[in-house]
């Protein structure tokens, strides 16, 4: 039913495919894809479509509101107004994405430069279009990825200017602690770090580094903007062979300890 719902409520709103595609943060032709049945739409999408449509998400799955038997439900439903958010739910995410010529979903890369603009970018389509993008035929099908250049040595031996593939999170409860993943918030940026789950107790990530020397520390689930679980990881620097993560934590503390005793002997 998703995609005969999808033309009535577009045409409901009175939409040209091109206006949905632009609410929805999704090029023209999926919306087309969609109507047609030739494509089936992310769950992140499908949500987005019944938050627009002010309409249960199973509605727009099950509910042939073309029919006549159903032209009341869908009266109340347009005359219902918003739907309340539940206190605890986190409000609606908009993902945008860049497909190609195939139809299919790119690998949209943020590089270090791009960091700070990311932040206010993530969620409009003309910004990720930006972006440089690329292929990676070896992950799985299913899902939408994004690749971010780290820098900093809290994810030890992962160096600076490692980029991290992430498959994006839609369900963040059912994250498993110790995941690694690329973390975006609007307090601390783009951090890649291990998380943990807390958000049954007090809605909280916990964010652990690699490295023994970063102490851990949690963060709020509604600063977080996006989670994007790391699935490969793209470098130009080799692991220093024998060199343990131990090893490499001490050896940066004593580098850290020289520096600043460097720098009180010039003070």
């Amino acid at each position: 039913m998703i995609n005969t719902n999808l033309k009535f409520w577009r045409r409901e709103l009175s939409l040209t495919q091109a206006q949905l595609a632009d609410k929805l943060g999704i090029k023209r032709s999926l919306v087309g894809a969609y109507e047609e049945g030739r494509a089936e739409p992310r769950l992140a999408t499908l949500v987005n479509m019944a938050r627009l449509f002010n309409i249960p998400l199973d509605s727009l799955a099950t509910t042939d509101f073309t029919k006549k038997k159903y032209a009341k439900t869908a009266a109340a439903l347009r005359e219902a107004g918003p739907p309340v958010e539940p206190s605890d739910e986190k409000p609606l995410r908009v993902l945008a994405f860049t497909v190609g010529p195939d139809e299919k979903e790119n690998i949209e890369l943020v590089p270090l430069k791009a960091a700070a603009g990311y932040l206010n970018g993530y969620a409009d389509r003309e910004f990720i279009e930006e972006l440089p993008r690329f292929r990676l035929p070896m992950l799985p099908g299913t899902g939408t990825y994004r690749a971010f250049e780290i820098s900093g040595d809290s994810m030890l031996p992962l160096t600076s200017g490692t980029t991290i593939v992430g498959r994006y999170v839609d369900d963040w409860s059912a994250l498993k602690d110790g995941t690694p993943c690329i973390v975006v918030s609007q307090k601390d940026g783009i951090v890649f770090k291990r998380v943990y789950n807390k958000l049954k107790q007090n809605s909280l990530f916990g964010l652990h580094s690699d490295n023994p020397t970063y102490s851990p520390y949690d963060i709020k689930a509604e600063d977080v903007l996006e989670i994007w679980e790391a699935k490969s990881y793209i470098s130009s620097t080799f692991p220093i062979g024998g060199v343990t993560l131990e090893n490499l934590a001490s050896l940066v503390l004593d580098l850290t300890q020289q520096v600043k005793t460097m720098q009180l002997q010039r003070a």
